[in-house]
């Protein structure tokens, strides 16, 4: 068996094409024996891509930014699509009929301050013709520090990705109101990466043939099936199963897994939109400086 070292800089329902790629036991079935790994602060996914003891990861194309910025050599490719949606949502503590961005204004929201997420909010409330400094942010930590935080009582809304506030949905703390993906569109948001010398061996392409295939059945299969899947394998375990079920099918109704795994060159553009709103970069930068096709 080939060994094949994965690793992700978020873990979460939302990448469940590529968690697939395991779960679905595709990969052992074509004779990898696979490692999966999540990103620490003293294991980073651009060192094991550039050390070689990590082949795929899954990242985002914004990710790459920062390298670029301080011109530094990026020899890190990213080279398929997982979401063309940003996958994060609103939840209010009270019940609200009818949702409308501008509610926000002059709230408490604890808000994801992670780079991407953070950028992706901005820009819609932008536009929403909302302004940041109209609501009351707190930036409460990590993903498992908001969700105490706003679990402990803290804040009106808060921002997470799925499944954190359906769960929260389901334990009756908050409602789901709004998806920031609904409010963006189309846009280059998670990704699966490497370095261009991997891309070009024939285990690439035979990473990818299986990647395409399982985001495929993410877009069709039923939802629940996947979740077991994916609990079966041992993912999201802590996850209630209505509750995992419930979030796929909503990433999988909002469009996130709808393509065909390339990262499109318009999506890409709105990307650099997104950034350039934040004042994150500071040209726009040329696709092919970051995505490689297969």
């Amino acid at each position: 068996m080939s060994q094949l070292n994965l690793m992700a800089l978020r873990h979460s329902a939302f990448y469940s094409p590529f968690l697939m790629t395991m779960a679905g036991g595709y990969l052992k079935h074509a004779g990898f024996d696979v490692n999966y790994t999540l990103q620490t602060p003293d294991n980073l996914v651009v060192d094991r891509l550039q050390d070689g003891s990590c082949q795929v990861s899954q990242s985002a194309v914004a990710a790459s930014f920062a390298a670029l910025e301080a011109n530094q050599e990026n020899p890190i490719r990213h080279f398929a699509q997982i979401n063309s949606r940003d996958g994060f949502f609103i939840a209010s503590r009270q019940a609200i009929k009818n949702f409308e961005w501008t509610m926000l204004r002059e709230q408490t929201v604890l808000v994801d301050h992670f780079f991407q997420p953070l950028a992706m909010f901005k820009y819609a409330l932008h536009k929403k013709g909302i302004q940041w400094d109209q609501l009351k942010v707190i930036d409460a930590g990590n993903v498992e520090e908001i969700d105490q935080a706003f679990r402990s009582g803290l804040g009106s809304f808060v921002h997470q990705q799925g499944p954190a506030p359906q769960q929260m949905q389901s334990d009756g703390i908050a409602q789901v109101v709004a998806s920031v993906g609904n409010a963006i569109g189309p846009v280059a948001f998670s990704s699966l990466c490497s370095t261009q010398d991997w891309l070009d061996t024939e285990e690439a392409q035979i990473f990818y043939t299986i990647y395409r295939k399982t985001l495929q059945e993410c877009q069709q299969n039923e939802s629940q099936d996947i979740a077991q899947q994916l609990q079966a394998y041992g993912f999201l375990k802590e996850i209630k199963s209505t509750v995992l079920t419930e979030t796929i099918e909503t990433y999988q109704k909002l469009g996130c897994w709808n393509h065909n795994g390339e990262i499109k060159q318009a999506e890409y553009e709105t990307l650099l939109d997104v950034f350039q709103y934040s004042g994150l970069i500071s040209k726009r930068y040329d696709y092919c400086a970051l995505i490689k096709t297969l």
